[in-house]
């Protein structure tokens, strides 16, 4: 299916080229434009002649004596700045700007200046690979400050997503209606997670990540406020949404923070983390929640307590965190640099962005609904994790269902059952951590180039294992006389299952689409949103006409006929992305030892060759470049069985 027509970036991409081959790249060269729940990425839609371009126009400004062909860190990080600032909205070309008025006189009877010299000149750039500015030159003690500050600030999001469902009776008691109707409460939080990335993405892309952070912890305290003075339905229905559209920031941000932070061999690590921090949150609310609906305090104080964590989370995002954004740390250094020396001229690639509405559209509308619909693997793959992720906030009206009508727990008890997932799911957040020196082996025995196929073992595991957690939980949770504790246990292997399907198959879109992998990340967003608000305003209708035990055997049998869904893509992944227009492929590479001239055979045949070796620009550019192709033999990337 071919969408240059109405991609004119894509069309821009393929010009000239016979297949849909894209220009060959690294793992971390990836788009950068809708960062939702935490995907990790860099940006970069130019083509290669352009990036060797921008990397060859930086060289001719740097000292010989630098020896940058040494320097593959340095390398990589100028041409990734460079692609984040042509991908970022408001820098795309392909349409030229229609002026309706004619040129403005200059002013004071002065005439227009002469033009100014190379304006690239001018620009700021990092000083090689050790430059303390970049965030992943910071001290380590200062990452795991700025890493805790920032899980809070997550876990505090998420964490308000859920505490609202153990305040639903209490709701609808004080305003006249139905516990279904006030658990709207849930699901325009949801909504507000499904909406709130489209702005804060962006926003994050054009100003860095710490404004965005401060501002949206502020407006998700306040709103928390709002909803628990709230003196109608209404007003508490339009706070939920406004605290899970301000909440989103996080989710859509955070991650992208450790990937400035964290370069390649430790990232996977930064984003399990965080990732265990989104799923978590929810699990850890209800019984928080639970015990203050019982208590004095009464269902305001759920918010209360929500706001409280948000303001604490805004004074430490104040106060500590510092900007990871390296283009817009280059905005910084030009800044200063433009007071101490008087030089107006001097400024960041960045300061160059102009908002181009039009491309704001494309880039976080679009093009991830043309993933979402066009895209089998990024369908297939969202609507199996929109199940799953619907079925996390159904369990917040399942639970209940069992430990307080079956056993008789009050809703602080009842909340502590889930604990279960919760510890399931730190069990797949360390069986991923496991993983991690495998996983580095393969990628470098691949030239730091993921096959994205090696992500899916762990998918198919979580698979089976959630499917069974939802017959176990069904069937034991039904009868009085079966203790609480084997319901309870379920939750071992539902946590552990979502959140290994979640952690490995949103990797496996990351590494499928590269460059466009933001766009399937928010297509994926979307769709799994409108299934977490959509699947608590129903739970309880099918508990109660079903049973428990049938209704959770129905959810059962429609998790197991998902599983195959990773095990074909295991199989045939590389099939279906060989005929994609948005998933690169890459050219047969000739076997090790028969390289044709010119190029190099791997990052350490490279790295001990001396300087006399390399005679000009062009072949550090070649160099550079042919270390990021993949090794594929023929048609199929190579596996890991």
């Amino acid at each position: 299916m071919v969408h240059d027509i109405v991609d004119p970036a894509l069309g821009a991409e393929r010009h000239g080229r016979a297949s849909n081959t894209y220009p060959e790249r690294r793992s971390e060269e990836i788009e950068r434009v809708a960062t939702a729940s935490s995907v990790s990425s860099s940006s970069s839609e130019c083509s290669h002649h352009h990036a060797a371009s921008a990397i060859g126009s930086r060289m001719s400004r740097v000292p010989t004596q630098r020896d940058l062909e040494r320097h593959q860190t340095e390398l990589s990080r100028i041409q990734t700045a460079r692609s984040q600032h042509s991908a970022t909205v408001g820098r795309d070309g392909s349409r030229p700007k229609k002026w309706d008025t004619p040129l403005p006189a200059f002013g004071a009877g002065k005439p227009y200046p002469p033009p100014l010299p190379n304006q690239e000149d001018y620009v700021v750039e990092f000083d090689g690979p050790d430059d303390p500015l970049h965030a992943q030159n910071w001290p380590l003690r200062k990452k795991m400050f700025t890493a805790a500050i920032l899980g809070f600030t997550t876990m505090t999001a998420a964490f308000g997503s859920s505490i609202f469902s153990s305040a639903t009776r209490a709701v609808g008691k004080e305003f006249h209606v139905s516990s279904d109707v006030s658990l709207l409460g849930v699901s325009f939080y949801v909504l507000g997670f499904a909406t709130g990335p489209t702005f804060w993405a962006p926003l994050s892309e054009l100003k860095g990540r710490r404004l965005p952070l401060i501002i949206s912890m502020f407006g998700f305290s306040i709103f928390n406020i709002s909803n628990a003075v709230a003196k109608d339905l209404q007003t508490v229905l339009i706070t939920r949404f406004f605290s899970g559209f301000f909440g989103a920031c996080p989710l859509a941000v955070v991650a992208a923070v450790f990937s400035d932070m964290f370069d390649n061999r430790t990232r996977g690590i930064a984003i399990t983390v965080f990732s265990m921090t989104v799923f978590t949150g929810p699990m850890l609310a209800p019984f928080v929640g639970g015990f203050i609906v019982e208590s004095y305090l009464g269902w305001r104080w759920t918010s209360y307590i929500v706001s409280f964590m948000g303001f604490l989370a805004f004074v430490l995002d104040l106060l500590f965190l510092r900007e990871t954004y390296p283009p817009q740390i280059l905005v910084q250094k030009a800044a200063e640099l433009r007071r101490r020396t008087l030089n107006w001229g001097i400024h960041a690639k960045q300061e160059e962005i102009e908002i181009d509405v039009r491309e704001l559209i494309t880039k976080n509308f679009s093009r991830p609904m043309r993933l979402l619909f066009c895209e089998p693997i990024v369908t297939l793959l969202s609507i199996y994790m929109a199940f799953i992720y619907g079925l996390l906030y159904l369990f917040l009206t399942a639970y209940p269902f069992v430990f307080q009508g079956v056993h008789g727990f009050n809703a602080g008890e009842s909340g502590l059952t889930f604990f279960g997932m919760v510890t399931g799911q730190i069990l797949a957040g360390f069986s991923v951590l496991l993983q991690q020196p495998w996983y580095q082996r393969k990628l470098a025995a691949n030239n730091g180039v993921p096959v994205p196929e090696w992500r899916l073992p762990s998918v198919i595991a979580g698979g089976v294992a959630f499917a069974g957690g939802l017959f176990w939980f069904g069937w034991s949770g039904y009868r009085k006389d079966i203790h609480w504790i084997v319901p309870a246990l379920s939750g071992l292997l539902s946590g552990f299952g979502l959140a290994s399907i979640f952690l490995q198959a949103l990797n496996y879109l990351v590494d499928s689409y590269l460059m466009f992998a933001a766009s399937a990340i928010a297509g994926n967003t979307f769709l799994r949103s409108l299934a977490g608000a959509g699947f608590p305003l129903f739970s309880r209708f099918m508990f109660e006409g079903m049973g428990i035990q049938w209704a959770s055997t129905l959810l059962g049998c429609v998790a197991a006929a998902l599983v195959p869904i990773p095990i074909v893509f295991y199989y045939y992944g590389h099939k279906i992305r060989a005929k994609s227009s948005y998933a690169p492929t890459f050219p047969p590479r000739p076997p090790q030892g028969e390289m044709p001239p010119g190029t190099a055979s791997s990052e350490s045949s490279t790295a001990t060759e001396t300087h006399d070796e390399v005679t000009n620009e062009k072949d550090v550019i070649e160099r550079a470049v042919d270390a990021s192709v993949p090794n594929i033999d023929g048609n199929r990337a190579e596996r890991a069985v």
